[in-house]
């Protein structure tokens, strides 16, 4: 556990307020979450942006240093934040983005959640839909087999693309400059070939009853997950007793967690958790 993660558990704890867990995705940093936690903040609740396994304190560390990302597979991303929430006094909601999203259905699925939000979620086994602009996406690692033990950065036309198709060209490169750092290219190996490989680690319990209440959002421009993604998803957790929902953000991209309309986005994740927690 890195200084940083504990210091948020024991101010989550010590507040006695209840957790709102931030989980990041491929190609961002916890730092990417700071304006939601000061958000969530100032709304009352113990908000956190916990890391993956050796994430660096900063973007610009992280590019200095990219081989510390390399080799991360999804089961060991989804077991750190596990045991961190392990840690917390109470049961957290957890927001998540992209891979992130991937990881917050993998934590609601183990029961770990008190109500989850999955943004623009990478897909699990039994997710089918391969639209052309997502295959595109994920293409800078897919097309050379040996990323899977690589860690490998976006050039800033591939972040355009994936990211920042829906904002105006100074906001995309600022966009990159801020928050893009190298991604481990493992679990987008892992994840194309999911529903190939039954033991697959990029799958979720949609079943558990102890899931809780899920919200999926979509962006509606969103090359790397599209609503075709999105929405099978929200197909497969509509099995789960519990509350499940989905919602699409009109005009957004990738980036819509970290652009000028996050506060839209963040405003969507917020109502549904006060619903819960």
């Amino acid at each position: 556990m890195s200084p940083h993660d504990e210091q948020q558990i024991q101010a989550a704890n010590d507040s006695g307020r209840t957790p709102v867990v931030f989980v990041h995705g491929l190609w961002l940093l916890p730092s990417s979450w700071d304006r939601w936690v000061e958000h969530f903040d100032r709304t009352g609740y113990a908000a956190l942006s916990l890391s993956w396994p050796d994430d660096p304190e900063t973007v610009a560390e992280a590019n200095s240093h990219p081989e510390v990302f390399a080799g991360k597979t999804v089961g060991q991303v989804a077991d750190h934040p596990a045991a961190l929430i392990g840690r917390l006094d109470r049961k957290p909601a957890v927001v998540g983005h992209s891979f992130g999203g991937l990881l917050t259905q993998i934590l609601a699925g183990r029961g770990l959640s008190a109500v989850s939000v999955a943004i623009d979620p990478a897909p699990f086994r039994g997710v089918l839909p391969l639209p052309v602009s997502s295959l595109r996406s994920s293409a800078p690692v897919l097309a050379n087999p040996a990323n899977r033990h690589r860690a490998v950065p976006l050039t800033y036309e591939q972040f355009r693309y994936a990211f920042a198709n829906a904002v105006g060209e100074e906001e995309a490169k600022e966009l990159f400059e801020t928050f893009a750092v190298p991604a481990p290219g493992a679990p987008l190996f892992q994840a194309a070939t999911a529903n190939l490989n039954p033991w697959t680690k990029a799958k979720v319990d949609t079943g558990n009853p102890d899931r809780g209440p899920l919200l999926i959002i979509s962006g509606e421009k969103d090359h790397t997950v599209p609503w075709a993604i999105a929405n099978a998803s929200y197909k497969h957790q509509l099995h789960n007793p519990g509350v499940t929902e989905i919602t699409e953000i009109p005009g957004r991209g990738h980036a819509l967690t970290i652009d000028h309309g996050w506060q839209e986005v963040a405003e969507t994740a917020l109502t549904f958790v006060r619903r819960f927690a």
